[in-house]
């Protein structure tokens, strides 16, 4: 696209006012982004996050039951970690339970025949 020179105030107009949307549309998005520093939590924090006590949440760091980062003498905890830790421990409904047995003995019949 080739501008003249009559043309140039009026582009750098709409490009200063394109740049600016485009600036607070980052914002925006990194206000609604959780950053690092939000997502990894104190020993105290998880602990208070899972609903334990500290020496329980010790107890578990020392047999290397939950996901935790040490660094120098300090603990840290992955919010995303903690919350994927606790699925893992999710236990499965009766009807969930019917539904893997009726699958798996489908699988069987369907290897027989």
């Amino acid at each position: 696209m080739q501008l003249t020179f009559e043309q140039l105030p009026d582009a750098v107009t709409r490009m200063f006012l394109k740049l600016e949307s485009i600036e607070q549309l980052l914002m925006q998005r990194n206000k609604s982004m959780p950053t690092e520093s939000e997502d990894l939590f104190n020993i105290k924090q998880a602990a208070e996050f899972i609903g334990l006590k500290l020496p329980t949440i010790y107890s578990l760091v020392s047999r290397s039951e939950i996901p935790s980062m040490k660094k120098g003498n300090r603990l840290y905890f992955s919010k995303r970690e903690l919350t994927d830790w606790i699925r893992t421990g999710k236990k499965k409904t009766i009807e969930e339970t019917v539904i893997e047995v009726d699958n798996y003995l489908s699988s069987k019949q369907k290897r027989r025949a």
